[in-house]
């Protein structure tokens, strides 16, 4: 941990909640170590780590947003994010798995539009076993929901329930997801739209393995595709009619925001490290002594930690402000501005490390050019910079 690091203050404290468990961020940084030995494996080879989430759910990392009444912890949003944050420095596939499932539970347990039946055997199989859930939203036609447009997915009713079919791509998990909360349209006089929850076990549901991505190699991020998947009527979790605007909670895109931030910190944080210890143990013949000691390098290194900082801040800041139910009407504005800052230091961190040590930070031996692919996806996620920036513009603006 470097000076600037522990000049911040505790983050995981906030007014009106519990503290996590003691032990927490030790079973955290133990897992993170053991799952950095075969975070180069696994992106080599696109394979899945299975083996990471039995490690989880032995340490009891799987419910830590389900609601404490449902035998979750229920920790505030500064917590999940320094998890994210520490799972992300071992693995940063397994972080973004994590990070979803943690998402969806949270997003849950704030609305509670769920049948209540149905959010509790979730809750109740998310806690004794290893039963993850994300979103499947991306389809091949209309790309990002969040740019607008409706699923091509749909959803017919009928007297034994819901019969599903379309075609989904970028399901974050898919090889060990127990659910999908899939996003899709109905074919009623009167279209609805919303998310239905599809249960991986049942006929029609396939997963085709099309995830060959430049980084997050081993998130599963596969295509799901269903073919007339039936499911209960009570599966339909928040439905609502095309022409209704749906209800907008800053809240939730908020933890989306700062949670992926918190990873892709993490990513750059282990970037950093892996170029200290790379600076300590060069020592060219010309030079006899460590590039460490090279003005040059400790400049250089001085910047990454300037960007590093300053990410720490900005998130765990407005992380503790939201836990503390402190912060302003525009907070989901401000933790996407957030969210672009982060990224974007983050990137140039991982940049900088690349222009110092040359070739060897893009040998295949290095975990630097892992980190490098792994980084470039935080642009990816929702919401892209130029969405985040128009809407930042706007609000300056003043323009509807």
């Amino acid at each position: 941990m470097s000076q600037l690091e522990q000049a911040v203050p505790d983050t995981f404290v906030a007014k009106g909640l519990e503290t996590p468990p003691n032990n927490i961020f030790d079973q955290v940084e133990a897992l993170a170590k053991d799952f950095a030995t075969r975070a180069g494996a696994h992106d080599k080879d696109g394979s899945f780590p299975f083996e990471n989430f039995t490690a989880l759910h032995k340490a009891g990392l799987l419910s830590l947003t389900i609601p404490r009444e449902l035998g979750g912890q229920g920790l505030g949003l500064a917590t999940i994010c320094r998890v994210i944050e520490g799972i992300a420095r071992g693995d940063a596939s397994t972080a973004l798995v994590l990070t979803m499932h943690y998402l969806q539970h949270a997003h849950a347990a704030r609305s509670r539009r769920w049948h209540p039946e149905v959010y509790k055997r979730l809750c109740r199989e998310s806690i004794e076993g290893i039963a993850l859930l994300n979103a499947a939203r991306v389809e091949p036609e209309l790309g990002t929901p969040a740019r607008g447009g409706l699923p091509a997915t749909i959803a017919e009713r009928t007297t034994e329930g819901w019969r599903l079919t379309g075609h989904k791509q970028y399901t974050t998990g898919s090889p060990i997801l127990s659910y999908f909360i899939v996003w899709a349209r109905t074919t009623e006089d009167e279209p609805q739209v919303g998310n239905f929850l599809v249960p991986r076990d049942l006929p029609g549901l396939q997963i085709v393995e099309t995830w060959d991505h430049l980084g997050m190699r081993a998130t599963g991020s596969h295509d799901l595709i269903l073919e007339n998947v039936l499911i209960p009527r009570e599966y339909a979790l928040n439905i609502s009619p095309i022409s209704t605007a749906p209800s907008f909670d800053p809240l939730i895109s908020t933890w989306g925001s700062l949670t992926v931030s918190a990873l892709y910190l993490g990513v750059a944080t282990s970037a950093r490290d892996w170029l200290v210890k790379y600076l300590w143990e060069r020592s060219p013949s010309n030079l006899k002594e460590p590039l460490a000691t090279l003005p040059r390098f400790q400049t250089a290194v001085g910047e990454i930690e300037a960007l590093l900082f300053a990410n720490n801040r900005l998130i765990y800041s407005l992380a503790q402000d939201i836990d503390r139910g402190e912060y302003e009407p525009n907070v989901g504005l401000q933790a996407q501005a957030v969210k672009y800052l982060t990224t974007t230091n983050s990137i140039r961190a991982v940049e900088i490390a690349l222009e110092l040590t040359g070739n060897p930070g893009l040998l295949k031996k290095n975990p630097l050019e892992r980190h490098y692919r792994d980084i470039l996806c935080s642009r990816i996620h929702t919401p892209q910079n130029d969405v985040i920036c128009q809407s930042l513009g706007k609000s300056v603006l003043e323009v509807k």
